[in-house]
């Protein structure tokens, strides 16, 4: 088992950054590749970024490509998301996800979840 615990949500105007955390625990965190989803209000969940086991790989769908930056210390085992000129559709909670190995790009592939964080971005 891995728990996922995310942090660093918050109100933010728009064209503010946060930055989120998600800590892992439970099994050695750079055996599995991480991912960013989020889901607003009414909608579905949806991939934002997922992070290669050792780092050295990254992908991000193309609605935060250029803003968000994704990223992981796997001495703290700790994954981060870097989200910088926000927009009010960024609003979600936002959740990371776990995987040893799985379409890094679909909700099916990951594992573990966390229980997610709010983001808010006031217009």
């Amino acid at each position: 088992q891995v728990q996922l615990v995310e942090s660093g949500g918050g109100l933010v105007q728009a064209g503010g950054s946060l930055r989120l955390s998600c800590a892992a625990s439970g099994r050695t965190f750079s055996d599995y590749a991480m991912g960013w989803f989020r889901q607003a209000p009414g909608k579905e969940r949806e991939f934002v970024t997922f992070i290669s086991r050792s780092g050295g790989s990254t992908y991000y769908a193309d609605s935060v490509k250029g803003r968000f930056t994704i990223s992981r210390d796997n001495a703290k085992n700790t994954v981060y998301l870097q989200m910088n000129s926000l927009k009010p559709e960024d609003t979600a909670v936002y959740y990371c996800a776990a995987t040893r190995g799985g379409p890094l790009r679909a909700q099916s592939g990951y594992d573990y979840w966390g229980q997610g964080t709010q983001v808010t971005v006031s217009s």
